[in-house]
């Protein structure tokens, strides 16, 4: 397959495209690299910087490169920011996808795998959350997902695109080979944040809320390794080019871990003692998510390689120790 990655110079789009071209595919890579890094770009990959809002760009693109596949990961993805600035991910996200639409339409290229997240659902009504659950986001950042994925089925219909989107939960972990990992300015996740102890870039990690109805009082989440999520990101652009019709898949590992168990986890790899302190909840945290992805799983083959917790964490640590100020390390 040939395979243009928008936002493949990002922490999941780089490890997808890592993906992609251990496997043999022809990777073409678009990026602004307004949050991406020029240094996580595979060396073997064809790299474009430019605009998902450029349409003669991506035209340019589409005639120069004859992808198969467009997998898309240019989107903005910060919770508190969209609240505070929802026109900035109304643009970037919704507009920009637009224009992409548009220019794949008027060059036929007519498949496309979107990445999604577990915030087009909000409060979850029950657990484990299943793709037939009401969408109901409680941000800016996740309405704007669903309002693309609601893009794609209306476009689809009148123009024959067919669609994959992929909702995921704590996308975490780096690649075996330590090349690339996790590198956000700010960082909002909770084991980059944690490893930033031992780094000694912080003194301790704040754990938002101890009252939770959960068996430590403390936030669940599902925690996916990205390589597992970049190789349902690789099956996806395979269903549709086998000829697989427009559907929404969840990916998780469908077992959730507490805060406070991830920060155990995290000092049994580090062996660092990793103060933590609980502070005031956040408002709109969920006391657990956890996805099922047996959907995936049937349908689209997926199998996860690294659910343990402990591999997770050494793998983002092995990064993080020998980048500890990311890629400008």
């Amino acid at each position: 397959m040939k395979i243009l990655v928008l936002g493949g110079a990002g922490y999941i789009g780089s490890h997808t495209v890592y993906a992609l071209e251990e496997a043999g595919h022809d990777v073409v890579i678009a990026d602004n690299l307004a949050t991406g890094h020029v240094q996580a770009v595979h060396p073997k990959a064809k790299f474009y910087q430019g605009d998902i809002h450029d349409f003669d760009f991506l035209c340019k693109l589409f005639e120069a490169e004859k992808v198969d596949v467009v997998i898309h990961f240019a989107a903005f993805s910060l919770v508190g920011e969209s609240v505070t600035n929802p026109l900035k991910y109304y643009d970037n996200n919704l507009c920009g996808t637009k224009v992409l639409l548009e220019a794949m339409v008027r060059n036929g290229v007519d498949k496309i795998v979107f990445s999604s997240t577990a915030a087009t659902y909000g409060e979850p009504r029950s657990v484990p959350i299943l793709e037939s659950d009401p969408t109901e986001p409680t941000n800016p950042y996740g309405e704007t997902k669903l309002a693309m994925e609601k893009m794609f089925k209306w476009v689809g219909a009148a123009h024959g695109i067919r669609f994959v989107s992929l909702r995921y939960f704590n996308a975490c972990g780096a690649h075996e080979s330590g090349k690339i990992g996790e590198a956000h300015a700010p960082e909002s996740h909770l084991i980059p944040l944690i490893l930033q102890v031992p780094n000694g870039q912080r003194e301790f990690i704040s754990i938002f809320g101890g009252d939770y109805p959960t068996k430590d009082g403390t936030c669940v989440r599902d925690y996916i390794h990205v390589t597992d999520l970049a190789q349902a990101h690789i099956l996806a652009a395979q269903y549709l080019m086998d000829g697989g019709k427009s559907d929404v898949f969840n990916l998780g590992n469908g077992v959730g871990f507490t805060v406070k168990e991830v920060v155990e986890v995290a000092r049994a790899v580090t062996g660092h003692p990793i103060p933590a302190r609980i502070v005031e909840r956040r408002a709109g945290d969920p006391a657990q998510l956890i996805a099922s992805s047996e959907k995936a799983k049937k349908i689209l083959g997926w199998n996860p390689q690294h659910a343990e917790l402990e591999e997770i964490v050494a793998s983002a640590w092995k990064w993080h120790k020998s980048h500890p100020h990311g890629f400008a390390d």
